[in-house]
């Protein structure tokens, strides 16, 4: 290029370099998506952003590396200033994000996660590159306009213009993105005929739950589970939740039926009470509605994932009134996370799980809450009570496994070294390759633990896993039964409480009787590891029981209380932990019709660390030591014995077993039907053995 003068031949004007201006466009897109990303709250055209973001400088990454090279050549020989300053520096800074860049993109693409620390270079360095790009830039358009010619003097201003140009053009792409996709449209609203039938403001009732607007959430906005699988990021707690109680809240044949039932009885309305612990995506999506057919009281996307991964995450505060008394918010979806799942495709998936780990800032702090350690936030379900909106009376107390445990000695405010806490016990820690793994703000863990908490949920129910057979049903009855005899290994809080069963039993027995004698026995059973009453839940249909059973030597059954017969029930009499709630009327409440219970007419459990006794007396026979008994002996049928031989000998062999079962046998045959001949698991939770020596008669 010439100047005015053609006699002096000017060099090359670095301003006009086509490589300059789309490096520098690229560079501010870049810098200014960036900082959009960082800075402004989650929406769609940020997410776009992101997409767009790192497309451009994939595409652009070896074009500027060459222009950096290529610049440093040129000018590497010249006279040190404060230009080449910020320029090595600016230079540092490209490249740091340059590579960084590379790295969370293959992070986001083919990990689990992308690695925070190269998320931070990431960040620095564009602020890198505003702080010494810019002014090395700016500068030099203020020298060169101030010391060229005027023909000179307009290369830097078309430089702008073009590096804006190139910007405005690589937004177009964003705003083409947003223009074109066409996401959900999310239907958050009741019905037309919707019953607001306790009222306009309560729209739930007479459940205590509600979502943060008051009104309607499209039932797909708390469904997908599965999808936090799909990405192969929380593969290992999906399963875990997948035959957990807490996934089949809903889908439980039991809870369906009682609820048909409910429904029938008090209008579909009235089961609304139990959705917000065990169907909340139904409740929330107003399924539950008067005009609904009474069959079809579960909404038809998502109930079968009862209590969902979002359906609990979403939750932002809770009361320790319990009957589901929380509030719940509507999670925001990130793109094709909703459409994924009604139309599976592998593009979906793709950008689904990209935008998830690259952006994952809204992921995080929306599902990840201080709330969900603690014992409160679990209080707002597993503490229910029924009142005259129910039961047409009054307020009754139902299971309140919170209160429990928080006047036991289990809780130690401000220790939490003494003090054992719902997750401890309920989600003990796994080893885990999981992205949630880690957990700087638990007393006892770090953010690199490489442990996630157990989402199986382990507790007492071993019925519903067999039942439903759902995958891994065989290994969820095993732990189940393996915690239920506190067999199931802890070692976070191994140190805190002691060893052997859960609720162990002592079989007090005396060392010698003679024939004819009453024998007076006594069983101790002591809580040992239970956090709240044992047992705990509906007692209406859980049943703890003391079996007894006294043999002589050849193994003749002495005495026996406490068995099961053919057809499933335990025998009356036996010594049993158990609720038998009542109507208004005293009928007793059996078939978990809880909406009529007023009351208790008994009720027997144990509080965590306490103990109970349960006595049991009988008479000892006669012993022969032939091991055949004479042929006049008969079996006893009276207390009283005649003064046996002197030469009656031998020894009683005495067991004792706790046994526990969820579903007592009158419930499941009004669930199922007595033809079904189902009955439920039943497991010996502990026992005790003793011998009593039978002497002679003197």
């Amino acid at each position: 290029m010439k100047a005015d003068n053609p006699q002096i031949e000017l060099p090359p004007d670095p301003w006009q370099s086509r490589l300059a201006v789309w490096t520098g466009g690229f560079l501010l897109f870049e810098t200014l998506t960036g900082l959009s990303v960082w800075l402004l709250p989650f929406s769609l055209p940020n997410q776009l952003m992101v997409i767009v973001h790192t497309a451009v400088g994939l595409v652009f990454l070896a074009p500027w590396f060459y222009y950096l090279f290529r610049h440093w050549l040129r000018y590497r020989k010249h006279l040190f200033t404060h230009l080449q300053l910020t320029g090595y520096l600016g230079t540092a800074s490209c490249l740091a994000a340059g590579i960084s860049g590379v790295v969370l993109t293959f992070q986001a693409l083919f990990s689990t996660r992308i690695s925070y620390s190269w998320d931070t270079v990431h960040i620095v360095s564009t602020f890198g590159l505003l702080i010494f790009i810019l002014p090395h830039i700016l500068l030099l358009i203020i020298r060169d306009l101030r010391s060229q010619g005027e023909a000179r003097q307009r290369t830097p201003a078309n430089y702008a213009a073009g590096v804006l140009t190139v910007t405005l053009g690589f937004f177009v792409l964003v705003v083409a993105g947003v223009l074109l996709y066409q996401p959900v449209e999310m239907v958050n609203a009741f019905d037309e005929d919707y019953s607001y039938k306790y009222g306009q403001d309560r729209p739930f009732a007479p459940s205590l739950a509600t979502t943060d607007t008051g009104g309607a959430f499209d039932s797909r906005s708390l469904s997908g589970s599965q999808s936090c699988g799909t990405a192969g990021c929380h593969e290992q707690i999906l399963q875990e939740w997948q035959i957990s109680a807490h996934r089949w809240a809903a889908m439980d044949t039991g809870f369906q039926k009682i609820q048909l039932t409910m429904a029938e009885q008090n209008g579909p309305e009235s089961t609304r009470y139990c959705g917000g612990c065990h169907d909340p995506i139904s409740l929330f999506s107003g399924t539950k509605n008067i005009f609904t057919d009474t069959e079809k009281l579960t909404s038809l996307s998502g109930y079968q994932e009862g209590i969902s991964c979002l359906s609990c995450h979403s939750i932002r505060q809770t009361d320790l009134k319990g009957n589901a008394h929380y509030v719940i918010t509507q999670p925001p979806r990130y793109l094709y996370e909703v459409e994924y799942q009604e139309d599976p495709s592998e593009l979906k998936r793709l950008v689904r799980d990209f935008l998830i780990r690259a952006y994952p800032r809204t992921h995080v702090e929306t599902l990840s809450k201080r709330l969900f350690k603690t014992p409160e936030y679990c209080a707002a379900c597993h503490k229910q009570f029924i009142d005259s909106e129910i039961n047409r009376v009054g307020w009754v107390q139902l299971q309140n496994q919170f209160d429990n445990w928080r006047k036991s000695r289990w809780n130690h405010p401000g220790d939490p070294a003494k003090t054992i806490e719902c997750r401890e016990c309920h989600m003990p820690l796994q080893e885990s390759g999981d992205p949630a793994s880690g957990d700087a703000s638990d007393y006892n863990r770090t953010e690199g633990d490489g442990r996630h908490r157990s989402h199986r949920f382990i507790a007492a129910n071993q019925v519903m896993p067999a039942l439903l057979k759902l995958p891994g049903w065989e290994e969820q009855v095993e732990l189940t039964d393996k915690w239920l005899r506190g067999e199931y290994p802890i070692p976070e809080i191994a140190h805190k409480w002691s060893q052997g069963p859960a609720v162990s039993i002592e079989l007090r027995a005396p060392q010698t009787v003679r024939p004819g004698e009453e024998v007076d026995l006594q069983v101790v059973i002591t809580s040992n590891k239970v956090g709240h009453d044992f047992p705990t839940g509906p007692l209406d249909i859980i049943q703890s029981w003391v079996e007894l059973v006294v043999t002589d030597d050849q193994g003749h059954e002495v005495y026996v209380t406490g068995r099961v017969d053919e057809k499933g029930f335990i025998e009356p009499g036996s010594f049993i932990f158990k609720a038998e709630p009542v109507d208004r009327y005293g009928n007793l409440i059996d078939r978990h019709n809880l909406w009529e219970m007023v009351g208790v007419r008994h009720r027997r459990a144990l509080f965590p660390g306490f103990s109970d006794i349960a006595e049991f007396d009988f008479f000892c026979p006669d012993l022969f030591p032939t091991g055949k008994p004479s042929d006049d002996w008969q079996e006893p049928t009276e207390k009283r014995f005649a003064v046996p031989p002197a030469e009656a000998s031998g020894k009683l062999h005495v067991k004792a077993s706790l046994k526990y079962r969820k579903f007592d046998q009158y419930l499941l045959n009004f669930l199922f039907g007595e033809s079904a001949g189902l009955t439920a698991p039943i497991t010996e939770m502990s026992s005790d053995e003793a011998e009593i020596e039978v002497v002679s008669g003197s």
